[in-house]
């Protein structure tokens, strides 16, 4: 990505004007204009799949002890960024790492 033009109708405000809108002439907001909040750290976790169980049972594990989780192999992983679902991926193997590579990216309805 380079400074390539972005539209950035969801920082408008109301009636689709831009939050100046009455100090400037509109124009359409830039990579440039993003500058400040490329610094905000973010959490991303990326979830194989869930469980549920009680307590005791929790308790019982072990080491080796396996917990089936509600995926099946080769299923898509879900990506979160602080804890709003944005992506579907699948697990990959970087070095000696494991990685998601994202597949789907997921469209927020916007209240």
């Amino acid at each position: 990505m380079g400074d390539e033009n972005l539209e950035l109708t969801e920082f408008q405000g109301a009636e689709g004007q831009p939050p100046d809108a009455g100090q400037e002439p509109s124009r359409p907001g830039t990579a440039k204009d993003l500058d400040a909040v490329y610094d905000i750290p973010v959490q991303v976790s990326a979830v194989l799949g869930r469980t549920s169980m009680q307590v005791s049972q929790l308790l019982k594990l072990g080491r080796g002890a396996v917990v089936e989780l509600d995926r099946k192999v080769g299923e898509a992983v879900d990506i979160y960024v602080n804890n709003r679902l944005v992506a579907r991926g699948e697990v990959v193997v970087v070095e000696d790492r494991l990685g998601v590579t994202m597949t789907e990216i997921i469209k927020a309805d916007r209240a």
